[in-house]
């Protein structure tokens, strides 16, 4: 992986070059085609045509949810499908809304066909079993990963780790930290992509994270430190 060097969070994007490379999605959809390379881009204004095409072909993603549910409220948040695109679009143009996107070519030029959203805790707040996860902690993470997202025509060709990857070089080149995730244990039966929002146990720990406890019935907090690339 090759990243250029420079503030995630407040220059334009630049690509971070990443190869899809083996298993390591989740979902229960059989992928119909192969993304090919990939580079990654993070969500700024610049982007979020990118973002916004990939959320609509998917419907505003889990019931036009447009991923806002772990940003915090405020009044100027009018909810339903279009008043969730204007406040996310709202809170990326205020540079408090971030995500990695995986970036490909496609017939009609570049698309964003995969997702993971980070922030600091002040920019994702409100996250599941929250009240649990009070009682418990530790430590407050530099960053938290809140939510990865597959387009529905590439899931199982490895892009949850790419996106995971992408997210934390990102998180590097704005001076690095603390991490935290939240992925999922599954069971027996397979979940669909709503349930798996934020990858899986496994997926994390090939990424160097080590599991700290559990939230709730299926969920884990997670935890790694990521080095400064500045």
């Amino acid at each position: 992986m090759s990243v250029h060097s420079y503030n995630a969070l407040t220059a334009s994007p630049k690509p971070i070059c990443i190869q899809v490379a083996g298993p390591g999605t989740v979902g229960v959809m059989v992928a119909t085609q192969d993304p090919g390379s990939t580079s990654i881009k993070p969500l700024t204004p610049e982007t979020w045509d990118l973002f916004e095409a990939l959320v609509e072909r998917h419907n505003g993603i889990f019931g036009g949810c447009w991923c806002v549910k772990f940003h915090p409220e405020r009044d100027d948040h009018v909810t339903g499908y279009d008043g969730n695109r204007a406040f996310k679009r709202c809170l990326v143009e205020e540079g408090i809304a971030h995500a990695a996107l995986v970036v490909r070519d496609g017939e009609d030029g570049e698309e964003a066909i995969a997702w993971a959203e980070y922030g600091t805790p002040a920019e994702l707040p409100d996250i599941h079993h929250s009240k649990q996860y009070l009682a418990e902690q530790d430590l407050e993470p530099d960053y938290r990963i809140t939510c990865i997202f597959v387009d529905k025509r590439f899931r199982q060709k490895g892009l949850v780790t790419v996106a995971l990857e992408g997210a934390l070089a990102l998180i590097a080149q704005a001076g690095g930290g603390v991490v935290e995730g939240y992925p999922h244990i599954p069971g027996e039966r397979r979940l669909s992509s709503s349930f798996l929002y934020n990858g899986t146990k496994a997926v994390y720990e090939r990424a160097g994270f080590d599991f700290v406890r559990r939230k709730g019935l299926k969920n884990t907090v997670m935890r790694r430190s990521v080095a400064p690339s500045r």
